[in-house]
């Protein structure tokens, strides 16, 4: 009887286990929503509408008190620079330009790029290579940046990136100045 039980038990999991991976053997190619990736870190993301597989690494953080003439409304800039890739034949369209970035606060407090005039206008030169434009042509990469209007207190948390599926891929950022380019973004943000 024990026998039949744990077969039974087994069977379950093995239906279990190819019902969640599509019953092809491939498992589904996202991180668990709940696992933050460390910071410069690449996801594979679902483009706008599904279509096509963006590349979205955010490589460099820096907070400011201004950028050019522009100050922000809540007392600090997070800015993050991010490289879209896409090594597919057909070009991408990633979901940064339809509210794809998110600040999640350590108190749990979600805040949208660009929430404030200031941080909507942020865009240092060498460091938008798209432009602001979401599109990434077949098999490169571009570099852009997003900015939020954040307190003091903001400082630290966790990136999200909801891609075109309605996947959410989340970094941990640090609270201090971080990444490869930081002294050349904050040179750019002058």
């Amino acid at each position: 009887m024990l026998h039949v039980a744990r077969a039974s038990v087994l069977a379950a999991t093995c239906l279990s286990l190819v019902a969640c991976s599509g019953g092809d053997g491939q498992s589904d190619p996202h991180p668990s929503p709940s696992t933050a990736l460390t910071f410069g870190q690449t996801a594979d993301t679902a483009g706008a509408s599904g279509k096509g597989t963006a590349q979205i690494t955010p490589e460099t953080l820096v907070y400011v008190d201004k950028a050019g003439a522009g100050a922000p409304e809540r007392g600090l800039f997070a800015v993050v620079a991010f490289r879209a890739g896409n090594r597919a034949e057909e070009s991408v369209t990633t979901t940064a330009a339809q509210g794809g970035f998110r600040w999640k606060t350590l108190d749990g407090k979600t805040i949208k790029a660009g929430n404030s005039a200031g941080a909507g206008r942020i865009a240092p030169i060498g460091f938008n290579d798209g432009g602001g434009k979401p599109v990434v042509r077949a098999h490169t990469h571009q570099v852009d940046t997003v900015a939020f209007d954040i307190t003091r207190v903001e400082k630290g948390g966790t990136l999200v990136y909801v891609d075109g599926d309605g996947v959410a891929f989340r970094w941990k950022v640090p609270s201090t100045d971080s990444g490869p380019t930081a002294n050349a973004l904050k040179a750019a943000l002058k």
